[in-house]
């Protein structure tokens, strides 16, 4: 009986024992305490709360440093060389992206990468350099992402919606990229994927190299220059378009021959110059734009596609105002295209989103109050047959009638002048609506000579629109209801009529100066509304770490 009942004892005991080893296998061994490094910088992270504590904070730029660390208990991100090399090398590559790597203290951190190795480097020099490495990260990657510049600090009414960052996904991108040693190529998704961004990138490569051989030559004024004739400035206009990347021989004589002459014209249609084959001063001055300037007009631009390209997708209208032309896409891909004129430079045509909902066949145009104010008062008063003339009629504010003699059009007041719908109405046979505040809308006209000019800013803000049928066609999507032939014979009525479109489509103003042409070749556009030096100033203005110390600040 004793050795029965110490038996079940024993049996006991060591079933206890087998279960509270297994229970203490399936606890998670605790970590192991915070080293120096970790916990100088969970004391930076500490004070930047502090500083920051107001609602603010979730949106400063430091908050992702600090909440990357908080997730990790503090603990260094940039122990390994591989990472910190891949981390200094992206930084360095973010040149090709018209971005300056110094705004991510490439330069300091190279300088201090040495505290990694140092035996006699302190907790805090380590510290130091690792909020300053993943503060450089975050920041270039939020960069190449959506852009270095604010576009809503250049442009009050912007209204495009930036691309959209979730920020729990973006450190935990981060994170998994350090573990996987994949940082380089965490760096090369976050870039635009659309294959105008990689063309853009590639053009600068091709303009700084140029640029590091000495730029192209300057061409010497002189009279214009036709083909056939001889020139002492025929070799420098040969080599000026060959370091554009136009194929010609070695010819090194002073013929200007028909192989110069057709890369010379392609050189004006990129320029949106007069394609004549003639050197005169518009087309001298365009070659003589220094190389510096045209690879900051990329930059420019390269900006404008971090800001705008993530919005092409499905079915949408882009209105290039600098490039004069307007295209539909179908399921991102242009399917039609037309010129278009814009804005006079003091009457441009605005920058923003909106959707078209639907259309007016046969329009009567409310002359707008400035144009009333700056164009048909000085006409009227001049010749009081204009009205008449132009088929425009004379309202009062319930929108009455008026007889033209009985204004004092030397100081109209409470009038409205709307000109009768028809042949030679200001808008043409059809207009194109969209929502904005602007009183902007695309619309047909009867200045159709006007296309065949390269430049075309001859609108007071709206956008004309050559073969606008065409475009109505896709809009309204209804082959048996809205085919063309419907369209025209609903035209030919002459009476007004509202189209509703079947769904709202959405339409892209946009202004790009530079022109990425089907064969790959850059053209660069005139800047219009002079938009490119604002952008590059703010371009160029220094980012600082908020992580660098006060002492190593520029």
């Amino acid at each position: 009986m004793p050795s029965r009942f110490f038996r079940v004892v024993r049996g006991i005991a060591l079933l206890g024992l087998l279960l509270g080893t297994a229970l203490h296998a399936q606890q998670p061994a605790p970590e192991p305490p915070p080293g120096p490094v970790a916990e100088q910088i969970r004391e930076r992270i500490e004070q930047w709360r502090a500083a920051h504590a107001d609602a603010a904070a979730a949106q400063a730029p430091g908050n992702a440093v600090a909440a990357f660390y908080e997730q990790n208990r503090f603990a260094p991100a940039w122990t390994q060389a591989g990472n910190l090399d891949q981390l200094l090398a992206a930084l360095r590559d973010v040149a090709g992206d018209g971005l300056d790597p110094e705004d991510y203290a490439l330069t300091e951190l190279r300088r201090r990468r040495v505290v990694l190795t140092d035996p006699q480097a302190t907790a805090q020099q380590r510290a130091q350099f690792d909020l300053l490495a993943t503060d450089a990260c975050f920041a270039a990657l939020l960069h190449l992402y959506r852009g270095k510049v604010d576009p809503a600090t250049l442009d009050t009414h912007w209204n495009f919606d930036p691309r959209q960052l979730d920020q729990a996904r973006g450190l935990q991108a981060v994170r998994e990229a350090l573990a996987q040693g994949t940082l380089g190529e965490l760096f090369a998704r976050a870039r635009p994927q659309h294959p105008y961004y990689a063309q853009l990138r590639a053009a600068l490569a091709k303009l700084r190299e140029v640029a590091a051989q000495g730029g192209w030559p300057v061409i010497a004024n002189g009279p214009t220059l036709k083909p056939g004739s001889r020139d002492a400035r025929v070799p420098a206009l040969r080599r000026r378009l060959q370091l554009a990347g136009h194929a010609l021989g070695d010819a090194a004589d002073d013929l200007y021959d028909p192989a110069l002459e057709a890369a010379l014209e392609q050189f004006q249609r990129e320029q949106y110059l007069a394609a004549d084959g003639h050197l005169g001063k518009a087309t001298l001055a365009a070659l003589n734009v220094p190389v510096a300037a045209r690879i900051e007009q990329l930059r420019a631009n390269l900006e404008r596609a971090r800001w705008l390209l993530h919005q092409l997708q499905g079915d949408f209208v882009v209105v290039d105002i600098a490039g004069y032309r307007v295209t539909y896409y179908k399921d991102g891909k242009p399917v039609w295209r037309s010129r278009v004129q814009v804005g006079k430079p003091y009457r441009s045509t605005p920058v923003f989103k909106s959707a078209i909902t639907y259309l007016t066949l046969n329009p009567t145009w409310t002359v707008p109050p400035t144009i009333l104010k700056n164009d048909i008062l000085p006409k009227l008063r001049r010749n009081r047959g204009y009205l008449a003339a132009n088929r425009i009629r004379v309202l009062d504010g319930q929108g009455r009638e008026l007889a033209p003699a009985s204004v004092d059009w030397a100081n109209p007041r409470g009038i409205v002048l709307r000109q009768d719908a028809g042949p030679g109405n200001s808008l043409g046979r059809l207009v194109i609506r969209f929502p904005n505040e602007y009183a902007v809308y695309m619309h047909d006209t009867p200045h159709q000579e006007l296309f065949a000019s390269e430049r075309r800013t001859f609108s007071s803000g709206c956008i004309r629109v050559e073969r606008p049928r065409e475009l109505a066609e896709l809009l309204l999507d209804d082959p048996a209801r809205w085919n063309r032939t419907e369209i025209d014979r609903a035209i030919d009525t002459l009476q007004t009529q509202t189209v509703m479109l079947p769904k709202p489509v959405p339409l892209l103003l946009a202004y790009w100066t530079v022109d990425l042409r089907g064969d790959g070749r850059v053209g660069f556009r005139p800047d219009v509304y002079r938009r490119d030096p604002p952008l590059l100033a703010a371009l160029a203005r220094p980012r600082v770490s908020p992580w660098l110390p006060a002492a190593s600040a520029p």
